[in-house]
């Protein structure tokens, strides 16, 4: 690509003095509390939660790795973005509970349903989780992208790749540092706009450089365009094989995703990150009251069902334009001379559209896109991971400490966050590809999470022994499966033997082995609570479904309005004519 257009950086310098502009605002107004600073002083209304929710989300993760799963697999990665229903469970099943109980983090919420010990675990491992995805993931999609827009930029012996990863992270720091959630929350508002708007201009001039929709159709296999590939077997033979041999992965419908962990892992990953995670309920817990987190939430929905047409779509018009002819520079840059795609370069498809199917001044405002998701994935991470070590640990062990003081720690756990993330980006690089190792990690992580809260809400029976022997046992599930691909992926050339207990282990598809962990963490949990002591029923009262009060019920049922339940019936309605137009 050649460098940027005056205007373009023009453009960009608007963006970020608007952003500057939106944490001072925020930095003059907020309360010198842990409330104000960790959750925005629980002001935010709908539009701005469900804008931030969506932000946080929609990062790094999208940008470099959703492009390049649509560049190499097509619409097969859209059943997680399809994922907006997940939204509606938080909405209508857990804000609710989340909202009554006042709570600042998930941890704590679990606190209060079975033990403190709880939710000291929960909180080790959330942490674990956000520097070995988000924190990490958006480190590294940062250098990505600008290896891309500006890849003959060297300082210092640095390339471009290192030197956009420090500037995503010292800006992102810097205002999530100083604003804390407020910060976060308005800026990711504004992003959200810049986003779509940037994303969605990117599907048009590509299509528009490619011949039209009809025109991509033509060119790209059926098979990129069916969501159903992956969910609907041609035949049973092999399916439950779970561990591929040495010549192919015979257990696949498509070449990558098998329909049984879509049908069963997926909406696992789904629920847990929409609905128990720290990173994305904070928001929720940020709305005044039920009402607004409820609406933000579905509003949230809404914005969920975009990514398909302004990630995955990009990707694959990226992919028609190197096998066409139409982009020669496409072309030499992604397909190898083997006819087929190189996985390693697809991460670099969307930036690949910006640098050159854009026309100055437009190209501007998608950098501006890029880095407003870049930066709004790590602030939400940088924010989160804040708070879980502020309040479920330095507080704990500190009782009758400052507000201030709490603000102060929040901002150094902040520091200390991004540099653990910025030594495992080369555990990234060695990946198959963003997207993929995000799932990976997600699918270890997740199934124990989803299982102690969404069985801890819905059956009363089960006790704190339960969820801490579920937790532990899932947790230590999937730090070993960690543990055993990460020589794979950072030694090169590195194999266990083919047949032994570690080869297969590093062989199960991590869709599979999320579904072992899951299996294996509900059952643990049931037993161990039904062989120790009932809990206490009075002291969980409102914190699952049998022990709601009928006060409780009534304050609920006040929270909503027909039109919510007409707007959460259109998502769904939208969902599925997604899957039924996606048929191949």
């Amino acid at each position: 690509m050649s460098g940027l257009h005056p205007l373009d950086w023009i453009v960009i310098a608007v963006y970020f003095g608007l952003i500057a502009g939106i944490v001072v605002w925020v930095a003059k107004k907020q309360k010198k509390t842990s409330d104000g600073y960790f959750l925005a002083g629980r002001e935010l209304g709908w539009f701005i939660v469900g804008a931030s929710i969506f932000a946080s989300n929609i990062g790094s993760e999208h940008l470099v790795g959703l492009a390049a799963s649509g560049t190499t697999d097509g619409v097969a990665m859209a059943h997680y973005e399809l994922h907006a229903w997940c939204l509606l469970v938080l909405a209508w099943v857990m804000v609710p509970f989340y909202m009554r109980s006042k709570v600042f983090t998930m941890p704590e919420f679990l606190e209060r349903r079975f033990s403190p010990t709880s939710r000291t675990v929960l909180s080790v491992i959330s942490l674990v989780a956000y520097v070995l995805t988000k924190i990490a993931v958006g480190i590294f999609a940062g250098g990505i992208v600008f290896s891309v827009l500006l890849p003959e930029l060297n300082l210092w012996g640095f390339d471009s790749f290192w030197i956009g990863s420090f500037v995503v992270i010292v800006i992102t720091g810097l205002y999530t540092i100083v604003g804390g959630m407020g910060a976060v929350a308005y800026t990711e508002a504004l992003q959200t706009v810049v986003l779509i708007i940037g994303s969605a201009l990117v599907t048009f001039f590509g299509l528009q450089a490619l011949g039209g929709w009809t025109e991509l159709r033509t060119i790209i296999p059926s098979d990129m365009f069916n969501l159903w590939k992956p969910l609907v077997p041609d035949g049973l033979q092999a399916t439950w094989a779970p561990v591929r041999d040495s010549q192919q992965m015979a257990w696949y419908f498509n070449d990558n995703y098998p329909w049984l962990g879509m049908l069963i892992c997926a909406p696992v990953i789904g629920l847990w990150y929409w609905c128990t995670d720290q990173y994305i309920v904070q928001r929720a817990l940020s709305a005044p009251n039920e009402t607004e987190a409820r609406r933000g939430s579905i509003m949230a929905a809404f914005f969920k069902l975009l990514p398909v047409f302004i990630f995955i779509i990009p990707g694959i018009i990226c992919y028609a334009l190197a096998i066409s002819g139409k982009m020669p520079a496409f072309q030499s840059h992604l397909i190898g001379p083997d006819g087929q795609i190189i996985r390693d370069n697809a991460q670099q498809a969307f930036p690949l559209m910006v640098a050159n199917v854009l026309p100055v001044g437009i190209r501007g405002i998608v950098v501006a896109g890029l880095l407003a998701a870049l930066m709004s994935s790590l602030a939400g991470a940088f924010n989160a991971s804040a708070t879980l070590f502020t309040i479920d640990f330095y507080k704990r062990l500190h009782k009758g400490i400052s507000q201030e003081r709490l603000v102060w720690v929040g901002r150094v756990a902040t520091a200390i966050m991004v540099l653990i993330g910025i030594c495992w980006i080369p555990v990234i690089r060695g990946g198959r590809g963003l997207y993929d190792y995000l799932q990976g990690v997600q699918s270890y992580l997740a199934p124990p999470i989803f299982v102690v809260f969404f069985l801890g809400v819905f059956y009363k029976r089960l006790n704190a022994k339960g969820c801490l022997w579920a937790l532990i046992t899932g947790f230590i599930m999937g730090i070993f499966r960690l543990a055993v691909d990460t020589p794979v992926k950072m030694v090169e050339g590195f194999q266990y033997q083919e047949g032994s207990f570690l080869w297969i282990v590093n062989n199960i598809f991590f869709q599979y082995y999320s579904m072992i962990i899951l299996f294996v963490s509900a059952f643990v949990m049931i037993v161990v609570s039904h062989l120790t002591e009932v809990p206490d029923y009075k002291r969980i009262s409102g914190l699952t479904y049998a022990t709601i009060t009928a006060e409780d019920r009534r304050e609920s049922r006040a929270s909503w309005k027909a039109i919510d339940v007409i707007l959460s019936l259109v998502v769904i309605v939208l969902i599925l004519a997604a899957y039924l137009y996606f048929v191949g």
